[in-house]
């Protein structure tokens, strides 16, 4: 994930509007839980007791992110659930990785699309480590979930594949700024794949959360920042909408303490975090720790 675009309400797709009265902000907090078992029931990645934490990239913030070393730390911590990016190499291997290119992390001028995975599997990052294939991801960990993001075009299908050939579509939440990535995703992946929200998808979401007759009509889980353009976007409106319309909220990056607790008070379905050790002591504190 990475800084989010500038989201816009359409309500073009319509359904019947939704009132936001004292009353009825009461009756849509009593149905969260009912919200939470349709969603369960639906998409197994969904089903945990309480908010789910995320280990964004593995915990950006404690480790060398995107790396096994980084996985197997916030597993340790309690984890059982990761975020990840992935993209493919030139001979269609898929990486666990956010940027396009080396340069941030290796400070090889390379691009991962423009090698074959024999050059890359000798790169570096972070003091030593290997660019773990997703494949390996899965495999290291069978009982992980996983939220990823195919970062290019070219890695959305063999992501499909991958997760197909793994039966592994259960564990995972394809999340994506890309509306065409998404539709590809859903196609392939089929209707047991937990999938994310587009920006168009995010903007219907906001039009509800505002009294527009909107209704979002694809997706499982609004993966979502706090603020869009410095423009709050998770307030309890939002969220009543989201649980309103079968949807979760899972917001990122959140490292704040005092970010979590506020997010979690307004009944945010989960958080994720470079900082995997601080989530998981703010969850402690309040009970819903795993």
């Amino acid at each position: 994930m990475h800084s989010a675009p500038s989201w816009r309400a359409n309500s073009s797709r319509s359904s019947s509007c939704l009132n936001f009265s004292a009353g009825s902000q009461a009756t849509i907090r009593q149905s969260i839980s009912a919200t939470t078992l349709s969603l369960v029931s639906a998409w197994p990645f969904l089903d945990h007791e309480g908010p789910i934490p995320i280990a964004h990239r593995g915990g950006a913030a404690e480790g060398p992110e995107n790396t096994m070393a980084a996985f197997s730390a916030a597993i340790d911590l309690g984890y059982r659930y990761l975020e990840t990016d992935v993209h493919a190499t030139r001979d269609g291997v898929l990486v666990a990785f956010h940027d396009e290119g080396l340069q941030r992390l290796s400070g090889r001028p390379e691009a991962i699309a423009e090698l074959a995975w024999r050059d890359l599997e000798t790169v570096r990052v972070g003091g030593g480590h290997a660019i773990p294939r997703f494949e390996e991801l899965l495999e290291a960990w069978p009982d992980v979930r996983i939220a990823v993001d195919p970062k290019h075009d070219q890695a959305t299908e063999p992501l499909i594949d991958a997760l197909l050939q793994a039966d592994a579509i259960d564990r995972v939440c394809v999340g994506s700024f890309s509306g065409r990535r998404l539709a590809t995703a859903r196609r392939l992946g089929g209707p047991r794949l937990c999938t994310g929200l587009s920006p168009k998808e995010v903007g219907q979401l906001q039009a509800a959360a505002a009294g527009v007759p909107t209704r979002v009509k694809a997706g499982a889980c609004a993966q979502v920042p706090p603020k869009a353009k410095g423009v709050p976007l998770v307030h309890q409106r939002f969220v009543d909408a989201a649980h309103t319309q079968g949807l979760a909220v899972h917001v990122w990056t959140i490292d704040d303490a005092d970010e979590m607790h506020r997010l979690l008070d307004l009944g945010v379905d989960g958080i994720m975090t470079d900082r995997p050790t601080v989530l998981r002591d703010v969850l402690m504190a309040r009970g819903t720790w795993l």
